[in-house]
């Protein structure tokens, strides 16, 4: 598969701050890229540098195969962008908005329709943008960023602000805009649940270096599996535990089973149920299993930055 963005050894200083630090990343066209990181990782300076808003201090970038550096206006006409709900003439209609914008592209009046009905905002078109709400914003700022149909839409938290049902509304449409327009879909956001559930491949961003990137499946796939269990003798089940080859751990009062990549989680749990129960007449209340998330992803990834980023 073809990258849709493309970066090697980007780098960003301001002054003796290195805000982006050799970052190589990929975004496969037609995937959704989950760019993680806390605020100060790099993350919209990132962002800035793809746009050609920000000059780099050494690497390059491409859009589409674009070389950002060489090529500004060129790779901008490749991209659509999404930086914030603002910048919108609240007087004026959403349509007489998007078509400010549409002449400034010079783009045909039929673009006005096509982006409206994607964002599916056809029947609020007609009314002020100062009485939109903020989701309705979101959606009129993805319109304006489909403008001229660009293979890669760049929006950074387009669910920031939104209450709990204007987040799901802009997840399952976040989720179904690659096969709907083609278009490769860089998500910046700080949500790891709503990335969880939004993006295929993930990129997450420590102290301005790349720490992890890849397919969240696969990234997923890689990890341990584990099994909350809840016993009155936590410390006493984890050394039989221990004693009989078991990988476990604490947390608070629960014993924590860890199971590789690839090992069957229902067998280990029924041996490791046999040895506490029958072998050490131990107690058992619960046993749960926790799925690989990308929580866990994300918080071993930035531990494991810390010694590089602190060095």
């Amino acid at each position: 598969m073809h990258a849709a963005i493309e970066t090697r050894g980007l780098t960003r200083r301001f002054g003796v701050r290195t805000a982006v630090d050799a970052v190589s990343m990929t975004v496969p066209e037609q995937g959704i890229y989950g760019f993680l990181g806390r605020n100060g990782a790099g993350k919209t300076t990132t962002i800035k540098l793809l746009l050609g808003l920000l000059r780099a201090d050494a690497g390059e970038a491409r859009i589409a195969g674009i070389d950002v550096a060489a090529d500004r206006i060129g790779a901008a006409r490749k991209v659509g962008a999404l930086l914030e709900a603002q910048g919108f003439y609240a007087q004026l209609s959403g349509r007489e908005n998007l078509d400010l914008t549409r002449r400034l592209l010079g783009l045909p009046a039929t673009e006005i329709d096509r982006v409206l009905d994607v964002a599916e905002m056809t029947a609020h078109a007609s009314r002020r943008v100062a009485d939109y709400s903020l989701g309705m914003r979101q959606r009129l700022g993805l319109a304006r960023a489909m403008l001229g149909a660009p293979p890669v839409l760049i929006l950074d938290e387009p669910t920031n602000g939104l209450d709990p049902e204007g987040i799901a509304d802009m997840r399952a449409f976040l989720r179904e805009l690659p096969a709907r327009t083609g278009a490769t879909v860089l998500l910046s956001s700080h949500l790891l649940g709503e990335i969880e559930q939004t993006a295929t491949h993930i990129g997450i961003l420590s102290h301005g270096r790349l720490v992890l990137e890849g397919a969240l499946a696969e990234l997923k796939a890689g990890l341990a599996t584990e099994v909350a269990i809840e016993t009155d003798t936590p410390r006493r089940a984890a050394a039989l535990a221990r004693e009989h080859g078991f990988q476990v751990a604490h947390d608070g009062d629960l014993l924590l089973a860890r199971f590789g990549a690839g090992e069957d989680m229902r067998s280990g749990t029924a041996a490791l149920n046999r040895v506490l129960c029958i072998a050490g007449g131990i107690r058992i209340h619960a046993l749960v299993p926790r799925q690989p998330t990308l929580e866990t992803l994300y918080r071993n990834a930035a531990q494991a930055a810390v010694p590089a980023a602190l060095a």
